[in-house]
């Protein structure tokens, strides 16, 4: 296998996995949300990825966002067959990656932050009462799981404030796994209100080899990737949300899509290594990106 590296070319990365689900018709409003599908629907996990390398992403990250142990035990899946479902997320964006011979495909492993697992919202905020020994011992064991199944990436992503990357940094150790870390922010902060300078210095750790944004607004990327641009020499990576909202009420999303070729553009030319999107982004538009970064009259 070739090893994992980033820099050089623009690589593109998948949009939204959930947001692919759900339009093939599935309800993902339970606590595991797509991770359910690990179980109950594995083969539409692999169309989900095999649409979005289609439209052009070279790395898909899998299903395992909201997979963990914890979140797994709730619904009565005991400890064994939460691993291997874990496992299994890490080989079903393998086998989509083999769906067009000839062209090497990349999986990040989703490692989403400890709010994802309570599905309350709070991985927007951070700041769980939870001490930072408390969320390394949550992700340790779900990361040495992940490794098992050997991805080429870690995508530590969501992440809502400083704390808890450290936390997360320090779950890597030993695992011989690169990862990126991604954080969720609000301008120039992360969700918890940390400057975001402070929050990308965590990436100097020698297994961190890139560092940026996702499931942000897209007005917020281009000032995430100035500062990290300003903080670090490693790669950036930004994945943002369409720019639509979220009405946690009504449980529905409002608003228009502000996410554009154009902007993908913007952010390759201020120093943006990997591009591709969150949720609310579909393969048709991962498309748009890829083609808007090649073709420059798109």
């Amino acid at each position: 296998m070739n090893a994992f590296t980033l820099g050089g070319a623009t690589t593109i990365l998948d949009g939204g996995l959930a947001t692919e689900l759900e339009a093939l018709g599935h309800d993902l409003s339970d606590s595991l949300w797509s991770a359910r599908l690990l179980a109950d629907s594995p083969e539409e996990i692999v169309a989900a990825h095999a649409a979005f390398f289609r439209a052009g992403a070279e790395i898909a990250t899998t299903a395992s966002y909201q997979a963990s142990f914890e979140g797994f035990a709730a619904r009565g899946i005991e400890r064994e067959e939460a691993a291997k479902l874990m496992r299994r997320s890490v080989e079903l964006a393998r086998l989509a990656g083999d769906v067009e011979p000839g062209r090497h495909r990349w999986v990040a492993a989703s490692i989403g932050p400890y709010g994802a697992m309570l599905a309350d919202g709070s991985e927007y905020r951070g700041r769980y009462g939870r001490t930072k020994r408390e969320l390394r011992d949550f992700h340790r064991p779900r990361m040495e799981v992940l490794a098992e199944s050997v991805p080429d990436v870690f995508a530590l992503e969501t992440v809502p404030d400083v704390e808890e990357a450290e936390a997360l940094v320090d779950a890597l150790d030993g695992l011989d796994v690169p990862a990126w870390l991604s954080f969720t922010t609000s301008g120039d902060r992360t969700r918890a209100g940390q400057p975001l300078a402070e929050a990308f210095a965590v990436a100097e750790h020698a297994g961190i080899i890139a560092v940026g944004v996702n499931c942000s607004a897209p007005e917020d990327v281009l000032t995430a990737i100035e500062i990290a641009c300003g903080t670090t020499t490693k790669p950036v990576v930004v994945y943002p949300n369409s720019g639509e909202d979220w009405d946690a009420q009504k449980r529905s999303w409002t608003g228009r899509p502000q996410l554009s070729p154009a902007l993908a553009r913007t952010w390759r030319d201020a120093g943006a290594s990997v591009i591709g999107g969150c949720c609310r982004v579909r393969p048709e538009d991962i498309s748009a990106i890829a083609e808007a970064l090649i073709d420059p009259e798109r």
